[in-house]
């Protein structure tokens, strides 16, 4: 989800790997080990969680996270918990990092150590106050000064044990006075409106003037206003502290009025004294990117050269491959190329380019498309878009079935355990192997059009190069749909999103099993059981040396070969697209009764989408998909209750609340993407609910009123392949100009093969130019067309700045931005003097 700037849409993402903590302190009892998991959390509120590592005190997790983020935040913390059976699992310790210090860590493993948990330092959201100073004479004629304190309204505050009810507590702190008042408390609410104003005396000396004020150090310079905010708790332990402000009055400057937002902060030596090593470390890798994207119009000159490189000839001079020859990783290059390319609908032409190109450089067939190249890069990218949702029906139920069971399938007899039998667990490991092969090499009907066409192209340019081979034209593509598709898929099935972790120890080696026989299985090598490092391995591939294991793999090769003969969209087997539990409210079907709120498992398929008592139970209700006319958010006034959404159908809406705001954006996001093609979709719809007889936005009484709001933008029907194309433009410029030193050595390398034919040097040597003059060329306009955007970015960049107003509600005053608000206000008193 984009935020809007000034005509640009700037997006937030975050890829984390949760890699492993360790020293975690031992439980305070007799077994001393702990189950512990992790969790993601922006701000406060959890957006993932890991599996949980039981008996351990240096826990492996593994685990990768990516999500889009859909609002602003603060930190980005993690939090390590131990599982307790009988009572509130129990936070051991925290990482907090700043939104403004994630690129220290930008994609590097680094080890954080655990920083203690307590109340008094978890703490988010912002408030917005006014200070008025002004003179008053008393009775007898003597000045005094009386500051009138505004508690406005409070913005993003945490919710504490399921609740907020918040109230703020103002006082005026001087070297010796303390004055403190309350608000009123506004219950079931983290966004209070207060609107309540409170008076204190301030004294001051008969001899005191303005400018007198201006340059000595009256009693006022010595006061500060404090504001904390409290949930108002019914448990005994008392009320929560939710945050608090100092303002010292110095603010107040010359106009004797501030009016400002704050960041709450934690308050001063709340949490008790530990000794951070002793709480453990925990290891992440965090990429955190945020794309600034212009309107498309800016992007034309680069787009164009992009699309064009496909008809570059020779393909090497052409822009998307130089982006492949100049970032670090070719992985860099292929994400954002082949998501622009299935965009704009060309990738298929652009990867047998540069499949062509690569099979022709290539020796030896053996070998053909086992380098990291950017064609096999981008066939791996195209193939997890594209083939998400074939992998999704084709092997989330044995997989499912494997990690649920449990049964034993190790077959190396050193790793065997006294209570297992080596024959039955071969036994059990050639069923599940012989399964998972016979899914997947009948499942080609539903491989999708996309891959078969890119599969067409790589056995055309393979058995026209290699003619004697008999073999290549499978080899070719059986070692990506084979070695780089579903054998990864099985040996980590939640990089795949078949799994929502990483399964525990002995499933995954049994995963690792499946996966080595079906990859040997795939490669159709002569000689299969020399593929196996490991004895144990050759003797239990004997059960599969028949011939209808190598004909059942080059039938379903030929298939999947076969360019455009397919059409997924005919296939009429449901697909299991997301499910989890959300709590919904009771939609009225029946005329009396509570329309209280449920907690359910939902799951959505591209034909229904239904909630069930629990998983795996039968539907309490079935909504079909063409009965979706919208799926929108609901505004948190209608249930004082955040994260909702609303589904809606002909006869009435169903509101449901999502665990966090990432949960909510994906349901909201999948659900509008396999509704997109309904006849009967809205145009507007009500974004709050109907109670009490009358809609809360516009107040009209009739349920069935039409929307009084539009409906947010369409989304594209198509699941799989829903991209921005003008930002994946913005992060291929990004691209080229983190490696702009590197275009420019690739034209110096371009010159000097140009002028000496002969032996290259070495420093260019890594560079792959067939053309120096055509490939020149190119990079002459890339760099034209990226210094073009950077002049546009510098721009926003400057423009945005001179318009920070720091104090607004979009720039709360925080710890480090006091001395330049108050620099910001100096300047700006001394110009308008």
């Amino acid at each position: 989800m984009a935020v809007e700037e000034e005509g640009l849409r700037v997006f937030q993402s975050v890829k984390i790997k949760i890699g492993e903590a360790k020293n975690i302190p031992p439980y305070p009892g007799p077994n001393r080990m702990r189950d512990c998991y992790c969790t993601v959390n922006l701000d406060q509120e959890e957006v993932f969680r890991t599996k949980i590592v039981e008996k351990s005190l240096c826990p492996f997790y593994g685990e990768d996270f990516y999500c889009e983020i859909p609002r602003s935040f603060r930190h980005l913390s993690f939090y390590i918990f131990d599982r307790d059976v009988f009572r509130r699992d129990s936070s051991i310790g925290k990482v907090a990092v700043k939104k403004e210090d994630l690129q220290k860590y930008h994609g590097k493993d680094t080890w954080f150590q655990l920083q203690p948990v307590s109340a008094d330092s978890e703490v988010q959201g912002k408030v917005h106050l006014e200070l008025r100073l002004s003179e008053v004479i008393t009775d007898s004629g003597v000045i005094s000064h009386k500051l009138a304190t505004r508690v406005l309204e409070c913005q993003g505050l945490p919710i504490v044990n399921g609740q907020c009810d918040p109230y703020a507590a103002v006082s005026l702190l001087g070297p010796s006075r303390s004055d403190a008042k309350k608000t009123k408390v506004k219950r079931k609410t983290n966004n209070p409106q207060f609107e309540e104003v409170f008076y204190f005396e301030v004294t001051r000396p008969l001899s005191y003037t303005k400018r007198q004020f201006d340059v000595e150090e009256e009693d006022v310079d010595k006061l500060a206003l404090r504001v904390d905010l409290w949930n108002a708790s019914n448990l005994k332990f008392g009320d929560e502290f939710l945050g608090g402000v100092r303002v010292p009055l110095r603010v107040l400057g010359q106009a004797g009025v501030h009016d400002a937002w704050y960041f709450l902060q934690p308050r001063e030596n709340g949490g008790k004294s530990v000794k951070v090593e002793e709480l453990g470390s925990l290891r992440l890798n965090i990429v955190y990117t945020e794309d600034h994207v212009f309107p498309s119009e800016h992007y034309t000159p680069l787009r164009d050269l992009l699309l064009h490189s496909a008809n570059v000839e020779p393909v090497s001079a052409s822009t998307a491959h130089i982006l492949g020859e100049v970032c670090r990783e070719k992985q860099e290059a292929a994400i954002p190329l082949v998501r622009l390319f299935l965009h704009y609908g060309k990738i298929v032409p652009f990867i047998s380019a540069i499949a062509h190109a690569e099979v022709n450089r290539t020796q030896d067939p053996n070998t053909i498309f086992r380098g990291n190249s950017l064609t096999s890069k981008c066939i791996d990218e195209t193939m997890k878009l594209a083939g998400m949702h074939y992998l999704q029906v084709t092997l989330k139920p044995i997989i499912d079935e494997i990690c649920t069971d449990h049964k034993s399938c190790e077959i190396d007899p050193v790793k065997l355990k006294e209570s297992e039998n080596l024959d039955t667990n071969r036994e059990n490991l050639r069923q599940y192997v012989d399964r998972i092969f016979n899914v997947i090499t009948t499942s080609g009907v539903r491989c999708p059009t996309v891959m078969c066409d890119i599969f067409f192209s790589l056995r055309e340019s393979a058995a026209t190069r290699f003619q004697v081979d008999q073999d290549v034209r499978y080899t070719a593509v059986s070692s990506f749909i084979f070695l780089r598709f579903f054998a990864p898929a099985i040996l980590s099935p939640n990089l795949f999103h078949l799994r929502p972790h990483h399964p525990d120890p002995a499933t995954s080696r049994t995963l690792t099993l499946i996966s080595k026989t079906i990859q040997t299985l795939g490669s159709l090598a002569k000689s299969k059981s020399a593929n196996f490092k490991e004895s144990y391995m050759a003797a239990f591939y004997d059960y599969f040396n028949e011939q209808k294991y190598a004909d059942a793999v080059k039938n379903f090769l030929d298939l999947i070969s076969t360019s455009g003969k397919w059409d997924q969209k005919s296939i009429e087997t449901p697909i299991m697209l997301k499910e989890g539990f959300m709590i919904k409210r009771a939609q009225g079907r029946n005329r009396f009764g509570m329309k209280n709120f449920k907690k359910r498992w939902f799951r959505l398929t591209n034909h229904e989408f239904t909630y069930h008592k629990t998983k795996g139970e039968g539907a309490l209700c079935s909504i079909p998909i063409e009965n979706i006319l919208a799926v929108e958010r609901l505004e948190e006034e209608s249930f004082k209750m955040k994260n909702m959404f609303q589904v809606i159908q002909p006869e009435r809406a169903l509101y449901i609340q999502a665990n966090n705001c990432v949960e909510a954006r994906d349901w909201i996001d999948i659900l509008t993407k396999v509704s997109q093609c309904n006849r009967k979709r809205l145009s507007t719809y009500h974004p709050s609910a109907y109670l009490n007889g009358h809609w809360l936005c516009c107040k009209l009484s009739a349920d069935t009123a039409p929307g009084c709001t539009p409906c947010t933008g369409g989304l594209p029907a198509n699941i799989q392949l829903d991209v921005d194309g003008d930002r994946e433009t913005e992060r291929i410029y990004s691209l080229f100009s983190t490696y702009m030193t590197k275009l420019i050595k690739m034209q110096e390398a371009c010159g000097s093969k140009s002028v000496y034919d002969g032996p290259e040097q070495e420093e260019y040597s890594s560079f792959v130019i067939d053309d120096p003059q055509e490939t020149y060329k190119t990079l002459k306009q890339i760099v034209s067309a990226v210094q073009t955007l950077e002049q546009q970015h510098t721009k926003y960049k400057r423009d945005k700045f001179k318009k920070t107003k720091i104090g607004s509600q979009e720039h709360p005053i925080g710890d480090k931005s006091f001395q330049c608000y108050i620099r910001q206000q100096s300047e700006s008193s001394t110009y308008s003097i």
